[in-house]
């Protein structure tokens, strides 16, 4: 929501979801590949939060977006997000590169400063699950209409109630969630059945990424979710029921509510 309103209070709203003018002329939408999620605490009912979102450019042919949660009251931080996102024919389905006209739109709008610290953003690749090394598989996971965005394929939100579908209830019950990566593959629609994989992790490193484990250790901020040791890590999988086409990986890291 405050990524459409961004588009439109800096008018750049086409007809499309999000698009840009150029990008309409164009048959041309914004899809996301990749969300990076890191969560301080959680919000309480009554809550009133804030967020800002702002853009910059990913390499050559895609966009970055990124969000801070903050706590209107305390203006405490309480969530960092970071995501990739790509342009589509919304009529083809093909991946396009960026139309130099559609990079002038934009250009002006890019910041060049990070929602999380680039060594601590979760680049890692997130292995493809199987029947044979998944824990858990929940089958007949069913979207409904209400699950559609605008473009009537499934809402990017709408994937992470099917992939806690898999992760144990004690979990669930005992853990909070303090990381999630979404790595988007392919559409869902309305009529596919879906199945969500999730496996636990055998071994979990401070750092995510596990690029870096001993760079900058000193300067670690011991209130971000990504540095401090996860008690539990999964991996996650959905896919088509029917032909086991995957939809989206995921990984995510847990911390016991006990020590919050």
């Amino acid at each position: 929501e405050t990524a459409l309103n961004h588009v439109t209070s800096s008018g750049l709203a086409g007809n499309g979801f999000g698009a840009t003018r150029e990008m309409s002329l164009r048959k041309l939408i914004w899809v996301v590949t990749r969300i990076h999620i890191q969560v301080q605490r959680y919000s309480s009912w009554g809550d009133v939060v804030e967020i800002d979102t702002w853009v910059d450019a990913s390499g050559k042919n895609a966009m970055r977006r990124d969000w801070i949660i903050r706590d209107y009251r305390t203006q405490d931080i309480i969530t960092r997000a970071t995501s990739t996102w790509v342009i589509m024919n919304r009529e083809t389905r093909r991946l396009s590169k960026i139309p130099e006209q559609v990079r002038q739109e934009v250009l002006p709008f890019y910041l060049n400063t990070f929602a999380i610290d680039k060594e601590k953003t979760d680049v890692g690749k997130i292995d493809k699950l199987t029947d044979q090394t998944a824990g858990r598989i929940r089958s007949g996971l069913a979207p409904r209409w209400s699950d559609m965005d605008a473009n009537q394929h499934v809402n990017n939100v709408k994937y992470i109630g099917w992939i806690l579908e898999s992760v144990p209830i004690h979990v669930l019950e005992d853990y909070n969630m303090t990381s999630m990566t979404l790595e988007y593959r392919r559409e869902c629609r309305q009529s596919n059945l879906l199945e969500s994989l999730t496996s636990t992790t055998a071994s979990v490193t401070e750092d995510s990424n596990n690029n870096n484990k001993n760079k900058n250790s000193h300067n670690h901020n011991h209130n971000s979710s990504n540095n401090r040791k996860a008690d539990l890590e999964y991996t996650h999988l959905l896919r088509m029921q029917a032909d086991k086409a995957e939809i989206i990986r995921a990984r995510s890291e847990w911390q016991s509510k006990d020590e919050h």
